[in-house]
C-alpha cells in the first residue's frame, strides 16, 4: 500500500512542478508538465488545482498552464514589468473574444510606447503584429493614457506628423490628455496610420499609479464612431479588472 505523502513532501513537489512551469520556454499541459516533473499525472492535477487556486499558475483558454499572476504582482512591486504580460494574457483574450479586435497592452519606453502584449483579431484587415515596436506617445491610444496619468512623458522638440489627423499642436494634445482623465480612456482615430482607429484605459498596480495602458484597434471600416465609445466602456472595464490582478484597489468614496 502506497503512503500518503508527507507535507514536506506534498511541498517539495509542489516546488518541482511550479520550477518546471516558471522555466519553461512556452506554457505546458498537464500531461507534459507531469512528463517533464516526474510526478504522475494525477498528482500533478491535484497539484496544479491547488497552484492555480493559490494565484501560482494560471490556466490559459487552450488548457496550458503559466506562471500565475502572483508573480507578476512581485514584479510589479519591485519595479520591474516584464512579468506584467503573464497576468494579462486571460484579459486581453478575454477582451479579444468581447470585441473581435487586436488588444495591445503597452507600457513606456525611452519615450515612447512599446507593446509588450497582443491577442489578434481574427480578421485579416487590420491585423498587425505590434509586440516589440516603438510607437509616438502623441499619436496613439496607449501613448494618450500614458501621458495623461503621468506614466510618461513627451520628448522634447516637434511632434511627428505620421498622417493628415496626426496632432501636432502641444496645446491642442494638453486639452485632449484632461479629456482623457476625466473620462477615463482616450482615442486615436487615423492619427497613427491613415484608416486605424484605437482606445486605451489605464492599468494601475497596488500603488495606485498607472504603468501600463490596454488598447482595442481596428480599421475604420468596423470602429465607426458609435463603435469607439462601446469598445471604450469595454476596454475600461477589462483595465479595471487586470489592475485589481496587480493589485489595485479602488478608494472608496469618503475613506479617508
Amino acid at each position: 500500500m502506497t503512503k500518503a505523502p508527507t507535507g514536506t513532501q506534498a511541498v517539495d513537489r509542489a516546488a518541482r512542478l511550479l520550477t518546471e512551469i516558471v522555466e519553461r520556454a512556452e506554457p505546458g499541459t498537464s500531461s507534459e508538465l507531469a512528463a517533464a516533473s516526474g510526478l504522475a499525472k494525477s498528482t500533478t492535477s491535484r497539484l496544479l488545482t491547488a497552484l492555480e487556486r493559490n494565484g501560482l499558475v494560471e490556466r490559459d483558454v487552450d488548457g496550458t498552464y503559466r506562471a500565475g499572476e502572483l508573480f507578476a504582482r512581485y514584479g510589479s512591486r519591485s519595479g520591474g514589468l516584464a512579468d506584467l504580460a503573464i497576468v494579462a494574457r486571460p484579459h486581453l483574450e478575454h477582451l479579444g473574444q468581447l470585441t473581435g479586435e487586436t488588444v495591445n497592452l503597452g507600457v513606456e519606453q525611452s519615450g515612447a510606447v512599446q507593446q509588450v502584449a497582443q491577442v489578434d483579431s481574427p480578421h485579416v484587415l487590420g491585423a498587425a503584429n505590434w509586440v516589440g515596436r516603438l510607437v509616438p506617445l502623441h499619436c496613439t491610444a496607449l501613448g494618450k493614457v500614458l501621458l495623461a496619468h503621468g506614466a510618461a512623458r513627451l520628448p522634447p522638440g516637434r511632434l511627428e506628423r505620421l498622417t493628415e489627423r496626426t496632432v501636432t499642436s502641444r496645446s491642442a494634445l494638453a486639452a485632449e490628455l484632461d479629456e482623457v482623465r476625466r473620462r477615463g480612456w482616450a482615442v486615436t482615430d487615423e492619427e497613427l496610420e491613415a484608416g486605424l482607429v484605437a482606445v486605451a484605459a489605464p492599468v494601475s498596480t497596488e500603488s495606485a499609479a498607472v504603468v501600463a495602458a490596454l488598447s482595442v484597434t481596428g480599421p475604420t471600416a468596423r470602429v465607426g464612431p458609435a463603435r469607439v465609445r462601446e469598445l471604450a466602456v469595454q476596454c475600461m472595464k477589462e483595465a479595471s479588472a487586470l489592475s485589481e490582478a496587480l493589485g489595485y484597489r479602488p478608494r472608496k468614496v469618503g475613506a479617508a
